[in-house]
């Protein structure tokens, strides 16, 4: 239609940029840097809080964090801010907007952590030289999704460990400069992608792709909320690093396959990515503002050689 994702260079120039995001990891084109240091999260086994806030927002479902969850192993520290999820319809198995090696996972999951903020301390929106982090990670625990839930419904949902939805190896991850998926598609994103998917029930991603509305809930013709991610974008002489070897222990093709397009213990795969990206020091009209819920950006420098 008039508004997808093919005209969205018409309205927001960046999206047409050469270093857009998502792309399809091709793991013979992947280059090795063992310099690279694994993410550390701080305070993800006790979040102290004793409920979670979910909403759902017309795009995507968010999941509200306090900021006592923080992430090490990034440039500078991070505090939680939100997770927000990408996935497909129901029936299907591809919701996930980063591919590896052609193959698509039911879903992705994105946080929201904000950077060089003290502990219980957010700055006004007014100061445009905070910088924003992003990770992704899986949901493993039931999220109470209410059927029907629609734009601007709430929920919460119990406190649960963070830690929990990560998967067991942080110091192996996939990494490269891109942008935010949705307008205005902000360039100057570092993307860092888990190797090691994690795991959701069937019925948690039947959840997700068929409970969730795009409109109002007094709306007579309700619009379902599904397949809100981004075709892949072309490389364009980007590298990609990794931070292990070939042959490192950890999902074949084969098993990757298996997970994503058909059922293990009632499971399927969840692709993980985590990706961080700071303000621009001049913030944008309020119609320039990102579905993701991010501000304007600034170019964070690269940690690609």
């Amino acid at each position: 239609g008039p508004h997808g994702q093919q005209h969205w260079p018409e309205g927001h120039p960046a999206c047409g940029g050469r270093a857009q995001s998502p792309i399809d990891i091709q793991r013979q084109r992947v280059q090795l840097d063992p310099s690279l240091p694994p993410v550390r999260p701080v305070g993800y086994q006790r979040p102290g809080t004793p409920a979670f806030t979910l909403t759902n927002n017309g795009h995507t479902a968010v999941l509200a964090l306090p900021p006592s969850l923080r992430l090490q192993g990034l440039p500078g520290g991070f505090a939680a801010a939100q997770l927000h999820f990408h996935w497909g319809r129901p029936g299907h198995t591809g919701g996930a907007e980063h591919l590896l090696d052609g193959h698509r996972a039911p879903a992705e999951v994105r946080g929201h952590p904000q950077h060089g903020v003290q502990k219980g301390v957010r700055p006004g929106k007014g100061d445009g030289s905070r910088k924003w982090s992003r990770n992704g990670v899986g949901m493993e625990q039931g999220m109470g999704l209410g059927a029907g839930d629609s734009t601007g419904q709430t929920t919460a949902i119990p406190s649960f460990s963070v830690q929990d939805l990560l998967p067991p190896r942080l110091d192996l991850f996939y990494r490269y400069n891109g942008s935010l998926t949705t307008p205005p598609c902000f360039q100057g994103v570092l993307w860092t992608l888990f190797q090691q998917p994690v795991r959701i029930s069937l019925a948690q991603l039947e959840q997700l792709q068929g409970t969730l509305y795009a409109t109002e809930a007094d709306e007579p013709e309700p619009q379902p909320l599904v397949d809100n991610f981004r075709v892949p974008q072309e490389l364009n002489q980007r590298l990609v690093l990794s931070s292990f070897p070939p042959g490192t222990k950890g999902y074949s093709t084969g098993e990757i396959v298996a997970i994503i397009f058909g059922t293990v213990a009632g499971c399927l795969g969840l692709f993980l990515a985590i990706h961080f990206v700071a303000k621009r020091t001049r913030p944008s009209p309020p119609a320039r503002q990102s579905q993701e819920g991010a501000g304007p950006q600034r170019r964070v420098q690269s940690l690609l050689p």
